[in-house]
């Protein structure tokens, strides 16, 4: 009878390493791998521990910023309402930015949704761990682990929460794990009245729109809160938009003067990113500044089309959105847009304005979408939602630190791992694209070194968006880039 118990124990144990993906199995059992966490030893229930923030890249710090001004409640009574001081004054984060894997959005149109999960993992992982580097030979093992993990990404909720949070009870901690797409939906639903109809458009990336995460849980939390109305979802994959905002140079390169070779965003003649030159005055690109890259002097004349602008990518993509309605039958006014992409939010009035432009779009005398659109359609950031359900969490729990600070706020970047012989890096130090989407999970490979924010792994023109749209972020970094300047990851190009 014993061995019989004895036999079935070791089966369920076995069967429950065979689930495992190798990267979760050798950061819970290989102690000889970087990845390596011994658990057994990890401090839970720490109330002065880090909350654990990451994106694929910059975006995500919109959460955070939401987070770190958020202020809905009285921070001595606790009462439901503003007291002037942010609820989170006295947490102190951790910040991923998963710059050298990003864009996540693009991972499931070249069917690598295995590779991103194993990223997703490995970011986990980060937050969970205690190393980091500050130059390609110097790991340091100082970094404090966290309480709770925020997903400051869509694609990463949409494919990896559900992963992470398996992966979490696997290694026998208790860490809790928010993602940013419950919180946006239900900002969405909020818009509504209990019976009221409209549609909900869905802004994000194109893995985000292909996971079908906002729609599904469009669906299911319309039914939970008792939403009656008619809600129609319409959504737009956003391809090249927060790589246009993050810099990625296979969407966008600000020194181009002329059409690139090394572009994969929208164009004349393309298959699925169609630049309809009938839509010309409707789309009202800027060309001002090699904004838009063509091939010939006049407009009409180009046989080559780049977008070159984060501008101009928010207004081929809404037109594209209002496209698609227009084409559907019975399709009921815009009342409300999720920017279902962290980085969206950095474009918040160029969307209001390109929305209420074409609201005014008319030819010859007809309105071509304004029975498309409400005069004033709500523009839902999810990062505050996810502000408010990270705090009732920690209140929940009593989790929150009373002596922190968020001054020692911590900020962490990828860039690719030039000791890794493996990898392949372009002019720019970036990840080449075939290699980016062409590894294969299961490795265990060490890809990326995760460094702390400097002045050389992030562009000016990013660190200039950050101080004038999110100061109160942009001081954080700015005071951790003083504290780490000392022994910033210095980048060298292969060419050097």
């Amino acid at each position: 009878m014993k061995k019989s118990i004895l036999f079935i124990y070791a089966s369920l144990i076995l069967g429950s390493v065979a689930a495992q993906t190798p990267i979760v199995q050798t950061i819970i059992q290989d102690k000889q791998s970087f990845y390596f966490i011994d658990f057994a030893k990890y401090p839970q229930r720490n109330t002065a521990l880090p909350v654990g923030v990451f994106d694929s890249g910059t975006g995500g710090l919109t959460v955070l910023n939401a987070i770190v001004n958020f202020d809905g409640h009285n921070n001595i009574s606790g009462e439901n309402k503003a007291d002037g001081v942010p609820d989170f004054s006295k947490e102190d984060f951790i910040y991923l930015a998963d710059q050298a894997n990003m864009p996540y959005g693009n991972y499931s149109a070249v069917n690598k949704t295995n590779l991103l999960n194993e990223h997703i993992i490995k970011d986990a992982q980060f937050m969970l761990g205690n190393k980091y580097y500050i130059a390609p030979a110097a790991c340091r093992t100082n970094k404090k682990p966290v309480k709770v993990l925020v997903i400051a990404c869509n694609t990463a909720t949409a494919y990896g929460k559900e992963k992470i949070e398996k992966f979490i009870a696997e290694t026998g901690t208790d860490i809790h794990v928010i993602g940013v797409i419950d919180a946006g939906v239900r900002g969405a639903l909020q818009t509504f009245g209990e019976a009221e109809s409209g549609t909900v458009g869905i802004f994000a990336t194109a893995g985000t729109v292909a996971s079908k995460g906002y729609t599904n849980t469009l669906a299911r939390l319309q039914k939970e809160l008792n939403y009656t109305g008619e809600i129609q979802y319409f959504s737009v994959g956003g391809v090249g938009l927060a790589e246009a905002i993050d810099e990625q140079p296979d969407y966008i390169n600000r020194k181009a003067v002329e059409v690139r070779a090394a572009y994969r965003g929208p164009s004349l003649g393309s298959d699925n990113l169609l630049i309809d030159k009938t839509l010309m005055d409707i789309y009202n690109f800027d060309f001002s500044e090699y904004k838009m890259l063509c091939d010939a002097k006049k407009v009409d004349d180009c046989s080559q089309l780049q977008i070159n602008s984060a501008s101009n990518y928010v207004r081929y993509h809404l037109v594209s959105l209002l496209e698609n309605m227009r084409k559907t039958p019975n399709a009921m006014p815009l009342k409300t847009l999720i920017l279902g992409c962290t980085h969206y939010p950095f474009m918040t009035a160029t969307i209001d304005q390109v929305l209420k432009e074409l609201y005014n779009y008319q030819k010859d005398g007809a309105y071509r979408y304004r029975q498309l659109l409400n005069e004033k359609v709500n523009l839902i950031d999810p990062s505050v939602n996810t502000a408010q359900e990270l705090y009732d969490f920690m209140q929940e729990q009593r989790l929150f630190n009373v002596a922190g600070s968020l001054k020692n706020t911590e900020f962490y970047i990828s860039v690719p791992n030039t000791l890794n012989k493996k990898v392949e890096i372009d002019t720019n130090g970036n990840f080449t694209y075939d290699y980016k989407y062409g590894r294969t999970e299961g490795q265990n490979e060490e890809y990326v070194h995760n460094m702390p924010f400097s002045k050389t792994n992030i562009s000016k023109d990013v660190f200039d968006r950050l101080q004038s749209q999110i100061p109160a972020v942009y001081g954080l970094i700015e005071t951790f880039w003083k504290e780490n300047k000392k022994v910033a990851y210095l980048r060298k190009s292969p060419s050097k």
